[in-house]
Parts: structure tokens; sequence; C-alpha cells
């Protein structure tokens, strides 16, 4: 039994990279000597086990055949004499084709520290073209690494390419295209995922509706900035919806989650920002009743840790534009919160005479930030 440090350890550890996860594979061993040694089984498709102290993922070495659509569609066969080579050679790139023993040695068979050298992101064996998932997945690595000079080779975006031309991309489930999204959306270069899909014609068939903002320069240049995920995708959303109107903008950003299995949060607050742009990018000018509709809209009373992601998308929104928003409309909030519902009851007011005072004071403070009188 021999036991490896393979993939993306291996790649970012070359790249002095942080390593966020480690993976292992075991070459020469069963699954019931697995077990003896006190592994636990996890895996479904194919042996994978969890280490019983470090918690890190040991799969056995294996093999596969494509049997059918999509990036399941695969058998798979796992035994004692699959070699090391047989194992990476099924990997998608050459820079994640590589493994590395106890006393650090890389075993490279592909190709993948030559890749690493001159920035490549290349495919390891025309099987590449079996697994559509293979597409987001480069696209993604691309917006990882091309902050450091890395592009895709040729050979591999015409693979992608083809895969973008069969139907394989439309067995991929939601739920796996929306991990690879965002997980791209975390990177630095965010926009290299899209035009990658652009270049190898996948982005048509994955996120059509997202076509408009591939044409954005500036929309490209925001998604560079430090801001949350979630405050990227608000962005890509609005610059692909801006030229619709706030109604069908909602409608458009709900059937697009929808569709594409997208979190609450990133949702929420992509219908903050598509629905009210107009009003965050001229906020300093509003009045104080236009402010107070913003907030609501905003929904900011009843979820005001709402206001954590949508600060940073409103100021790379309103840059150079409205700048003081950032402070603004948080300071606004704080004022808002201190009208306290029950404070007033003991002040004798009930019913449709309570809310009348609480919209009063609100509209107060409103009026107040409006004229400058607030800070």
């Amino acid at each position: 039994m021999q036991t490896y440090l393979v993939g993306g350890a291996v790649r970012d550890q070359l790249l002095n990279y942080p390593v966020y996860d480690r993976d292992w594979v075991v070459v020469g061993a069963t699954p019931e000597e697995m077990l003896e040694q006190g592994f636990k089984p996890v895996g479904k498709d194919f042996p994978v086990f969890i280490h019983p102290d470090s918690g890190e993922e040991y799969a056995l070495a294996r093999t596969e055949r494509k049997s059918g659509k999509g990036y399941t569609g695969f058998q798979y066969h796992a035994s004692p004499d699959v070699t090391l080579e047989q194992d990476l050679i099924r990997r998608d790139l050459t820079i994640n084709a590589m493994a590395m023993t106890e006393d650090k040695q890389v075993i490279d068979p592909y190709g993948g520290q030559k890749d690493l050298l001159h920035k490549q992101l290349r495919h390891v064996s025309p099987a590449f073209s079996e697994d559509p998932l293979r597409v987001l997945r480069v696209a993604r690595f691309l917006a990882r690494y091309a902050e450091f000079g890395f592009t895709i080779a040729p050979e591999t975006l015409a693979l992608m390419t083809q895969l973008a031309q069969t139907d394989e991309l439309e067995h991929l489930t939601s739920e796996r295209v929306w991990q690879e999204f965002q997980r791209a959306l975390g990177e630095n270069r965010s926009d290299q995922f899209l035009t990658a899909l652009l270049q190898c014609q996948a982005l048509p068939k994955l996120f059509p509706q997202l076509l408009p903002a591939v044409n954005d320069p500036q929309l490209l240049n925001d998604l560079q900035r430090d801001i949350p995920t979630e405050a990227r995708f608000a962005l890509l959303m609005l610059s692909s919806l801006k030229a619709l109107s706030s109604e069908t903008r909602s409608e458009a950003v709900k059937q697009f989650c929808e569709q594409n299995r997208v979190p609450n949060s990133f949702r929420d607050l992509s219908l903050q920002l598509c629905c009210n742009d107009q009003a965050l990018l001229h906020y300093t000018t509003l009045t104080g009743e236009q402010r107070l509709h913003l907030i609501r809209q905003l929904d900011l009373l009843r979820r005001p840790e709402k206001l954590a992601n949508l600060i940073p998308a409103i100021t790379v929104l309103n840059d150079g534009t409205d700048p003081e928003i950032a402070d603004q409309l948080p300071t606004l909030l704080q004022a808002l919160q201190t009208i306290q519902p029950r404070r007033l009851m003991q002040e004798g007011y009930k019913g449709k005479a309570l809310g009348d005072e609480i919209a009063r004071r609100q509209l107060q403070l409103c009026d107040q930030q409006s004229a400058g009188e607030l800070s």
C-alpha cells in the first residue's frame, strides 16, 4: 500500500499558493484494508474514505470509463492493481495530475510542472471531452490563476468548444453548475470565468441571460474588486438586466435564480440592487420621503443584516458618483432603529395611531438627513 498527496494540494504547493484542502490516493489497497486501519467509508460510486484523525479524504486508485451523459455518466474501477499513473491520467488538467510522496518527491507523468512553468491550463488526455463539467472547471481555474498569467491552452479551448457544441452541457445539474459558478465568483479574476465560457461558446447554453454583461467592460472591471461574492453576483445581474424596466428585472432575477438553484442571499441582494439602482446611484439627492421609501423597498427595517453585503455593492455602483451613501445609508438605518414601538405604546399610542406615529417619526428622521441635519 502506497499513499500519495494528489491534485490541487500538489499544484498549489508548487505555485506557493495557499493550500486549503488535501486529497490523497492510495495505491495497492482494498476497501477491507482501509477499514481495518480505521478509515471511514463515504464514497457511493467508488471507494473513498475519511482518515480517522485528520478528516482528509483518501481514495483508492481507480480508472473510469464513459457510460452515459453528463459528469455522472462514468463507470469506475478500483482495485489494488490500478497504478498511480492510471489514476492520474483520468484527471482534467496536467497541473492537477501530479502526485507527491511523503518525502516531497513530485511524480509528474503528464507534464504538469512544465505547464505550471509556462502558465498553461492544458488537458491531460482526449478523455477530457467526456466530462462536460470540465468546461466549467477550467473556466474556474482561469478565474483563480489568470492574475498569475495563466491562459487556457489552445487545444484545450478547442476541446471545450467541441463539448459546448454537443448536448453534454444540458445533462449537468443546476446544483453542480451553480457550485462551480459560485466558486468562480469568489476568485480574484471572476471576470475570466465568463470570458472563458464565452470563448468556448458555452455561455449561451449555460447562462444566456448573462451575455450582455460580458460586453460591459465596467462590469468586468468591477468583478475584480475586493467585495463579497454576493455583491459580485448582484452587480453581474444588474449589468445583464439593465436594459429592462425595474419590474421586469425583478421577475428576471427570480427566474434566473430559480433555474440555477441560486441561494436566497444571492437572490435577495440582486433584487435589492436591480430594482433600486437609480435611487442608490443618486441617494444624496433624494427627499426624506424618497429615502424612507427606499429603506422600505430594501427591507432594511425588518432585515438590517442585509446591509452588510449591500454596502460593498453600492460602493462599487456609486464609484465616483455618490460616495457619501456608504456612510449615510447606515447612519439613517441606525437612527430609524431607535424608534421603539414598545416605548411609543407606553406613551399611549396604539392601533392605527401607533402605526401613524412610527411612520411620522421615520419620515422626520429621513427629512433631517435629507436636509443635512442628521449625522
